[in-house]
């Protein structure tokens, strides 16, 4: 759990506004998770997950995911098992004490991009990464943030200097991100055969990541409901005993 908040911390101040910067309210979009009733598309995070491969996974780790929890959004155990071993992992020591690569299995997190931070930094001008598994709830309105930061690219205006190896975003912070644009129209080729907007895929690739910060949110909404609708009952019964007990007392 600690490290849990503390990585939710880490991302926050990755991606928190500085006090001077200007505040640019983000794009809103209908959520098919969002409201009590709110539920994931299987196929729609089984589209996330292939953005997040090919598109994320090259920079951005997801440390609190396991490759068996794939099994929650539709996959198989043998297409787990298929997508694992697609990944080397570091296993060890073995027998003379020594630390060897293997194929991974659905028990193991999906692997870092990067062997440690030195080298993250390194490989990204001197910007870190962040791991992106709990990136949606690590500012308010998280979804609708993470969304158009990816469709926020544009050419700085007139006037705007920009900083070398940086990139101008209207909805980040200061407007200037060290991650260059990501997400254009086909950047990827759907598996499911949908069209690869941008917007599609930044969509996709959202819910992907909420569900890998709120992997249990189904189950907790269905709960949410089943308590109200026990509260409702209880309500009525006690309504109804309430009546039932005054009138037994008004006819004394």
């Amino acid at each position: 759990m600690r490290k849990i908040v503390l990585a939710a911390a880490a991302a926050f101040i990755l991606t928190a506004p500085a006090f001077a910067a200007e505040e640019v309210k983000p794009m809103e979009r209908e959520w098919h998770f969002n409201g009590m009733l709110g539920k994931f598309d299987k196929q729609q995070l089984q589209r996330g997950f292939q953005v997040y491969k090919e598109v994320c996974a090259s920079c951005h780790s997801l440390n609190y995911i396991s490759f068996r929890n794939l099994e929650d959004i539709g996959y198989s155990e043998d297409q787990v098992k298929v997508i694992a071993a697609e990944y080397q992992v570091t296993d060890g020591p073995d027998e003379n004490g020594d630390m060897f690569q293997r194929p991974a299995r659905p028990s193991d997190h999906i692997p870092h991009p990067f062997a440690n931070d030195q080298l993250a930094r390194a490989s990204n001008g001197g910007a870190l990464p962040p791991d992106l598994s709990l990136m949606t709830k690590a500012r308010e309105d998280g979804p609708n943030y993470v969304y158009s930061l990816m469709l926020g690219y544009k050419e700085a205006p007139n006037g705007f200097e920009l900083n070398p190896g940086m990139s101008y975003n209207a909805f980040f912070p200061g407007h200037q991100i060290a991650m260059p644009q990501q997400i254009t129209d086909d950047r990827v080729t759907y598996a499911d055969g949908t069209k690869a907007s941008a917007e599609q895929i930044a969509t996709d690739v959202v819910a992907f990541l909420h569900w890998t910060a709120e992997p249990k949110l189904e189950v907790r909404h269905a709960t949410g409901v089943r308590v109200l609708l026990f509260a409702f009952l209880f309500t009525v019964l006690a309504y109804l005993y309430k009546r039932r007990l005054w009138a037994r007392l008004g006819k004394h």
